[in-house]
């Protein structure tokens, strides 16, 4: 159900112009808890409303405190108002039953995955190379049981260990329920900021790679709101603010991090439609000039 350019600018062309949202009267976005609490990801939907002034004025409001499930439940629920917007990874199955608005948001960098860890299991992590090693090894990565990524890391051979809240898997990291908590190398060192905890570090040698485009998702009946979306992030690519945006937000991480000194271990992704599997390769093919760009 991801939107086409062409029927984005034929449908914009159609609307009629009725009354617009104004100051006195703006329009609420209630975004997902998650994404609000996130700057990059509140900037970038900050970023692509105030690119299209012709919808009127809005005001983004964070959602209450859902699972993913929960949120994507919500979403196609066209009774509900619990959450208009939600950036999440996207799958074949998520694209088909929701409007997913086709622009990674990131870059493309959800799909790399550095290991949150506790000190003393990094020596299990020493000689692991490539998929056979990790597959062979006693690493358990854990992730959220909803998260696409959990049939992704199964399918190729991974063992997972899976909770649906989020902040709940810190705590199994910590009591050793799994090994590797990995997260996006757009995320992970926003997770650690929150986490306040010097007992987790950022295993250094290992980026696990897939194809996981991560876009905005709106119900499957609010059209307006995912016209608006790539709309507004359209207009960003084209005047170079997108860009702007990745280097602000993402391109510290991609420094800090060392990826381009990283082992990779490259896995399939057989879950994704054909046009995100079209944009995650391509991402993946092209990883050191995204790394380069990032990092200038």
């Amino acid at each position: 159900m991801a939107l086409r350019l062409t029927t984005l600018i034929l449908c914009v062309l159609a609307m009629p112009i009725t009354a617009a949202a104004g100051p006195d009267n703006p329009r609420d976005y209630i975004l997902w808890y998650r994404n609000f609490d996130s700057p990059a990801i509140r900037a970038l939907v900050e970023l692509a409303l105030n690119k299209t002034p012709e919808y009127g004025e809005f005001k983004l409001i964070r959602s209450e405190e859902l699972s993913q499930g929960r949120v994507l439940r919500e979403l196609n629920d066209s009774q509900s108002r619990l959450v208009d917007i939600a950036n999440v990874a996207t799958s074949d199955e998520r694209e088909n039953f929701l409007t997913a608005v086709p622009i990674p948001v990131d870059g493309g960098l959800l799909g790399f995955r550095v290991c949150v860890v506790l000190p003393e299991s990094l020596p299990l992590f020493e000689g692991v190379h490539n998929l056979q090693d990790l597959q062979q090894s006693d690493i358990r990565i854990g992730q959220g049981s909803h998260w696409p990524d959990t049939p992704v890391l199964e399918a190729n051979g991974i063992r997972v260990i899976t909770h649906s809240r989020y902040e709940i898997l810190f705590g199994m990291l910590r009591n050793e329920r799994f090994e590797c908590f990995a997260r996006g190398v757009s995320e992970v060192l926003y997770d650690l900021e929150i986490q306040q905890d010097p007992g987790l570090v950022i295993e250094p040698n290992l980026l696990i790679a897939y194809p996981m485009p991560s876009y905005f998702f709106v119900g499957p009946h609010d059209q307006e709101t995912a016209h608006r979306l790539q709309l507004g992030l359209e207009r960003a690519i084209h005047d170079g603010s997108f860009g702007q945006f990745l280097s602000q937000f993402y391109g510290h991480a991609v420094e800090a991090l060392n990826l381009d000194k990283r082992f990779v271990i490259a896995l399939e992704n057989p879950f994704l439609s054909e046009e995100s599997r079209h944009v995650g390769r391509r991402t993946l093919s092209n990883l050191r000039r995204r790394l380069d760009i990032l990092t200038r």
